[in-house]
């Protein structure tokens, strides 16, 4: 098989919005996962329109509309045992195994086999609170991500190399579990002082219920139900509330380690207070909860609006691949989560593809800001990865472009795969031209389904290409469904695979 030849000379043209393309390209040979048939070549040069369509005509996966895909020989179909294996992924491995390390301590504690906790439980609160605090700090998660992507770029074996991505991928479970614990060993804490109240204060005791209350709103907020459907809701409680625990944990720490228990009596001694782990504990999470807020500003923004589904966000200043970035109207509410798309550090701008979904995005679309509030530290998503592996493909739908695009074009070893209907039309020419300009015809594969009349058999065109490229590891943005499909079909074809992940 032979790919088309990078064109040097372009024929390939944006003008007025629309991108004309002169060149026909070759297919990949093209066939079913799911028929016993070899493979075969579409050798008729189909000629493409003068619009933004598909760079590679791979027309034997069209599934139009209305009609269903093939559905794999039962030998095929994907196993309940196989599902169970992508539920329960590293997220949730870390999550249990906190939380059943985390039990097993407060059991021993609750029977009186364990005594270190009744005396010292204000570390094993807050040592879990601050783990779970730096499993979402930007500045420690680029650094891990630096450290992997320094050290174990394309020499250890894929197996290592796909561990070290799903582990950075899945950081969250670690966070959930910490923070769960946490509020755990907290009521354990609380339910011991007033157990014993005859020998603490009552300054101490009410600021240990307070304390309790808001990180128990802090964390409830955040369950994915409330995350997910109701997102301002999530962004204002679990921030605002932690918040107002993190001032009420720093006074239920300088009360209780001032009083003291023997002589009932108040020792207002800083250096005993700098003694304790409590403080230390404290102020670390204060410290990582701090920096990213140190690095908030407010831009000027360009917004282009190329359709009501879709705004175009330009900043300033180019960035690496695989980073998103936090945007908001307000200096301190409700902030949101988008991939960055950008040539690479050295250029002037990068760009966020916003798709309306909600209030915040559909108001980028009705009334376009001038400015907006980011931080300034990005944070780093799975594509971050990327440089680690020596080939892979990228696999997008919609929006979904975001996260993806500029894995493909600051890294020569990926390849695109765009799924969208009327794409030029619903993304504009700015989107169009930064791929056009940066990946040669050979690595992508742009699907209009609006023209080319209907989806592609996602899985069976992802297993072409990844056998064609040589790939080691497949991303994919996509919403639930086509996550779904793409995570299942690549897990039954034995394809490593990464998809969007939805906190449980």
């Amino acid at each position: 098989m032979v790919f088309p030849t990078r064109i040097t000379d372009p024929e390939v043209a944006v003008s007025s919005g629309e991108l004309v393309c002169a060149q026909h390209l070759p297919s990949l040979p093209i066939f079913s996962p799911y028929s016993n048939d070899p493979p075969r070549c579409d050798t008729a040069s189909s000629s493409l329109k003068e619009r933004h369509v598909a760079s590679l005509p791979y027309n034997s996966f069209l599934i139009r509309k209305g009609e269903q895909p093939v559905p794999p020989p039962k030998s095929k179909r994907f196993s309940s045992w196989g599902r169970f294996q992508l539920w329960f992924n590293t997220y949730r491995k870390f999550f249990t195994f906190v939380i059943i390390m985390n039990s097993i301590g407060l059991i021993l504690a609750i029977l009186g086999v364990w005594h270190y906790p009744r005396k010292y439980t204000g570390a094993l609160v807050l040592g879990n609170l601050l783990t779970a605090i730096l499993m979402r700090n930007e500045l420690f998660g680029r650094l891990l991500y630096l450290i992997v992507n320094t050290c174990f770029a394309k020499w250890p074996p894929l197996r290592f190399r796909l561990g070290c991505t799903s582990v950075l991928q899945h950081l969250g479970g670690i966070h959930s579990g910490c923070a769960i614990s946490g509020f755990g060993w907290l009521v354990f804490k609380v339910t011991w002082i007033f157990l014993d109240h005859s020998k603490n204060y009552d300054a101490v005791l009410v600021m240990g219920l307070l304390t309790n209350i808001a990180v128990a709103v802090s964390a409830l907020s955040a369950i994915p139900w409330v995350r997910n459907t109701h997102h301002n809701v999530f962004e204002r409680h679990h921030r605002f509330f932690g918040w107002i625990g993190l001032a009420c944990t720093w006074v239920f720490v300088v009360l209780g380690d001032n009083y003291d228990l023997d002589s009932r009596q108040w020792d207002p001694n800083g250096i005993r207070v700098l003694r304790q782990q409590d403080f230390w504990f404290s102020f670390g999470i204060t410290v990582f909860v701090l920096i990213p807020w140190f690095t908030v500003r407010e831009v000027p923004v360009e917004v282009e609006i190329p359709s009501p589904k879709v705004a175009i966000i330009r900043f300033e200043r180019g960035l690496q691949q695989g980073l998103l970035a936090r945007i908001s109207r307000s200096s301190v509410l409700e902030y949101h989560a988008f991939g960055t798309v950008s040539e690479g550090k050295h250029a002037q701008y990068h760009y966020l593809v916003c798709g309306v979904q909600g209030d915040f995005t559909r108001d980028l679309v009705n009334n376009p800001p001038t400015h907006l509030w980011t931080r300034q530290l990005k944070f780093a998503g799975i594509s971050n990865t990327s440089t680690i592996y020596k080939r892979g493909i990228r696999v997008c739908t919609g929006t979904g472009l975001g996260a993806a695009l500029s894995t493909c074009i600051q890294n020569d070893g990926w390849f695109l795969i765009w799924i969208g209907s009327d794409q030029l039309k619903t993304f504009g020419p700015t989107i169009s031209s930064l791929i056009h300009k940066n990946i040669p015809p050979e690595r992508f594969c742009l699907w209009d389904s609006k023209e080319r009349g209907g989806r592609p058999e996602i899985v069976g065109l992802v297993e072409a290409i990844y056998k064609e490229w040589n790939a080691e590891v497949v991303f994919i943005t996509s919403n639930w469904d086509g996550n779904k499909e793409l995570m299942e079909g690549c897990k039954r074809l034995g394809i490593p695979a990464f998809g969007t992940l939805w906190d449980f």
